[in-house]
């Protein structure tokens, strides 16, 4: 989320920094490990920097948060062994992180409360048509699953960061020479012409004898072995099952109204326009103060406010708008600036004002007076709240009294299921590590299922949280352990794989003979009509370097092969994914460089930053191997 931050209010730096709540935001892969180190268990940290923890807790939300989105990518089926990459490279990414702000602060960059209030006010999500709205940023924060100190430490830690690396990416560049020489490799073209030899076209042969087969089969066991399963019940409580039970009455949702009252006081508005003349390097405090003045006296004198605006102001943000600030409540103003606004009577305009951004003169453009929102206004999202509320705290007990009969023992899945109100289901095949739809991979879910007490004792596992608004038990019903397949039941896979491998064989032995022939002076198309291939060699093309006018095997050799002279050809048998072979024949190579300045500037430009990226990642890359860092192994606990 930190680095979506944008640039369109930094005109307004006069803007308070407001208090922040919480924030719930998706994040990046350098998410916040926060600043409090909660734990539990033994270990209270995933890792250490340089004697500086990160947090287990944080570390365990920000997987909770990625958890849902790579479920869904991978089709519900998360293995075990991709669960711990996962893990592993959103640890690495804290680590980087960490070593790289510690790096930053060693070297003396630092970011000020002011500063940090820019980045805040600059985040999209709290404005409306490119303006900061102090309400807007209220009702987001109000949807919590960040602390505030891990907020305003990410936010921090990511432009001091930033100072860092910015400084990494600008003192490396590339010379015009060197410049000119990527750009001309990357405009190369070659031409090239192939004759591709499909594996299935050289597949033909004598059926394969049964001792062939059986060999085959033997050496890819693994290939033809189901593995560990069980045929699983289970049973859900969802949150959302509870919402449609709860009944919410009007008193309960008056009572609601009457305790948070003053919540839904609106405050009272202004619409303000104002002139701002900034302390700058080519301006002191005593020029500002007497432009200040002199502006002040020219519209006393009835000169055009909005016109001066667009003048002399130096907030970017609202001069071209005639100083236009539009409606906002007192707290959306430095002190000073607040204080002398709410003192004017409307369409009056104040002296200079000094703030820490300057001195302001300030118009009052209109007053809208605070008002309470009525009980029938907020009803109907009241009623929400309270129906949430209600079924969350039915959704915690029945998890407390389902945990409570499940350690006691004694009850089967179908009795906890009527009992407690849950929808049953059955997995024909949960498999270890792989697990199975709908229920999906989850790595706490199959330590339970293949745990003694499920899988040989046969007792319900859970309730196993998945997510926060769902639970399940299960129970297991049969258990199948890894399997190889009989040969019988799996002899066409293994005579496919078999043919497949023939053809590919002597597909590839056909090119090595054809690319012989090619050298010795045979053209493409006579080896082609020799081989009887039933399609006949490409024409000769020009293709790019990055272009897909080629399969990418031809194309990556094409390029990686020595630049072809003028009536010296290079050529080549490339192995195809498919077990197909070609014969690749790459005749010359031009230039295509596009003429257009504008165009070459802009290529020029993103090199440059592909360029300075790259010696970011390797200053990071020698900042993290630099520090002394150690890992907790029980960092994740699911």
């Amino acid at each position: 989320m930190l680095q979506n931050i944008g640039d369109t209010l930094k005109g307004q730096r006069w803007l308070a920094y407001l208090l922040l709540g919480a924030l719930a935001l998706v994040f990046a892969a350098w998410g916040a490990y926060g600043i409090v180190d909660v734990g539990f268990g033994i270990s209270t940290y995933a890792a250490k920097v340089n004697g500086q923890k990160i947090s287990a807790t944080e570390i365990n939300d920000a997987w909770q948060r990625q958890l849902p989105q790579l479920m869904e990518a991978s089709g519900g089926n998360l293995s075990e062994l991709q669960r711990e990459v996962f893990q592993q490279q959103l640890l690495d990414g804290e680590i980087r992180s960490l070593a790289s702000e510690q790096q930053a602060r060693k070297q003396g960059y630092a970011v000020s409360n002011a500063a940090l209030a820019e980045a805040f006010q600059s985040e999209p999500a709290f404005q409306i048509d490119g303006v900061f709205n102090s309400a807007v940023a209220r009702e987001l924060l109000a949807r919590v699953g960040i602390s505030e100190e891990a907020y305003l430490a990410d936010l921090r830690r990511s432009q001091l960061t930033n100072q860092l690396l910015s400084v990494i990416g600008a003192s490396e560049f590339l010379t015009p020479v060197e410049m000119r020489r990527l750009l001309g490799l990357q405009d190369e073209q070659r031409e090239v012409r192939f004759l591709m030899l499909p594996a299935d076209q050289f597949s033909a042969g004598p059926a394969f004898d049964a001792a062939a087969v059986e060999a085959y089969y033997k050496a890819n066991e693994a290939q033809y072995t189901l593995p560990e399963a069980v045929r699983l019940n289970y049973a859900e409580l969802s949150l959302a099952d509870l919402l449609q039970d709860v009944t919410v009455t009007d008193e309960a949702v008056r009572a609601r109204y009457d305790a948070l009252k003053d919540n839904f006081i609106e405050p009272e508005t202004r619409r303000a326009s104002h002139i701002l003349i900034t302390v700058d390097a080519t301006t002191d405090d005593a020029q500002a103060k007497t432009l200040a003045d002199d502006i002040s006296k020219r519209l006393q004198a009835g000169e055009d406010f909005a016109a001066l605006a667009k003048q002399y102001s130096k907030d970017s943000g609202s001069a071209d708008l005639g100083g236009d600030l539009g409606w906002a409540p007192r707290d959306t103003y430095v002190e000073p600036f607040a204080d002398a606004l709410f003192a004017l009577t409307e369409g009056q305009i104040s002296p200079p004002v000094k703030t820490e951004f300057g001195y302001h003169i300030i118009r009052l453009d209109g007053i809208r007076a605070g008002e309470s929102r009525s009980f029938e206004e907020v009803k109907p999202e009241l009623t929400v709240q309270v129906r949430d509320e209600l079924a969350a705290d039915e959704f915690g007990h029945r998890q407390e009294e389902l945990q409570s009969r499940i350690e006691s023992g004694g009850s089967n899945l179908a009795q906890l299921a009527q009992q407690f109100g849950l929808r049953t289901g059955e997995i024909e095949r949960f498999e270890r590590g792989a697990g199975g739809l709908p229920l999906g991979s989850d790595a706490e879910l199959n330590r339970e299922v293949f745990s003694d007490t499920v899988l040989n004792q046969r007792r319900v596992a859970g309730p196993i949280p998945q997510g926060e608004d769902r639970l399940i038990i299960v129970q297991v019903q049969d258990h199948m352990p890894p399997a190889l397949k009989p040969l019988e039941e799996v002899r066409e896979e293994v005579v496919e794989s078999l043919t497949h491998e023939r053809g590919a064989a002597a597909a590839l032995a056909a090119a090595e003979e054809g690319l012989a022939k090619l050298v010795g002076g045979e053209s493409l198309d006579k080896i082609a009509t020799g081989l009887k291939m039933k399609t006949p060699p490409a024409a000769a093309e020009f293709v790019s370097r990055m272009g897909v006018e080629l399969p990418v095997e031809l194309r990556d050799a094409a390029f990686a092969l020595p630049r072809p002279q003028e009536g010296m050809p290079q050529r080549q048998v490339v192995k195809m994914e498919d077990g197909s072979a070609a014969v690749l024949e790459v005749l010359s190579a031009r230039m295509d460089t596009i003429g257009d300045p504008q165009f070459q500037a802009l290529r020029t430009q993103r090199e440059q930053q592909v360029y300075g990226l790259r010696s970011i990642e390797a200053y990071l890359a020698g900042v993290v191997n630099n520090a002394k860092i150690s890992k907790n192994p029980d960092a994740f606990t699911q």
